[in-house]
């Protein structure tokens, strides 16, 4: 079973964290989540998380796939934070699965792995997309990169993230246990 690292930062979008985080476990992958900071992780709109553990005292690479998730705020901490950006770059060198919605793309962005790549993000943060043109679908998937578009299409995006890490016949079971 495919073993997800969520960092999360102060500021990210609630509904976009906590929604792949659920149906990631609900479809029975480890989800580990990495805090930048010891405490709660104060949320974009007041939310308070509880990460599992710091960022800073895992490894990357005994993931299988690193999903960033979107808020103004949590992706400006995110691409503050050297550990994450190299993770970003070392799991995309490897192969491994690199997904974002919302303003995650940016983060993306900034650990420099969007060239030539189709992307998708939320609207309003296309014209801070410089590294390729946005595509307007809710979910785009460009090899073993993932991203899509803001909180309404967070559960998509989930269902795909299952789609793509487990099977389609994983993806349909949880997408109709949730009726989505």
């Amino acid at each position: 079973m495919a073993k997800i690292l969520v960092p999360l930062a102060d500021g990210c979008e609630e509904i976009e964290a906590i929604s792949v985080i659920d149906v990631l476990r609900r479809a029975e992958f480890k989800v580990v989540t990495a805090g930048l900071h010891d405490g709660p992780v104060a949320a974009a709109h007041g939310v308070k998380l509880m990460a599992d553990t710091l960022f800073s005292s895992i490894n990357p690479m005994d993931f299988d796939a690193i999903v960033i998730p979107g808020g103004g705020g949590g992706v400006e901490n995110l691409m503050k934070d050297e550990g994450v950006l190299s993770a970003i770059r070392e799991m995309d060198k490897a192969g491994r699965w690199v997904a974002a919605v919302c303003a995650g793309p940016l983060v993306l962005q900034a650990a420099g792995i969007l060239e030539g790549r189709r992307v998708t993000c939320y609207p309003a943060c296309a014209e801070d997309l410089t590294a390729t043109p946005r595509v307007n679908e809710r979910v785009v998937v460009d090899g073993k990169l993932i991203t899509s578009q803001g909180p309404g299409t967070s559960m998509a995006f989930a269902i795909e993230l299952v789609r793509q890490f487990g099977s389609a016949s994983l993806a349909q079971r949880v997408a109709s246990a949730l009726l989505a």
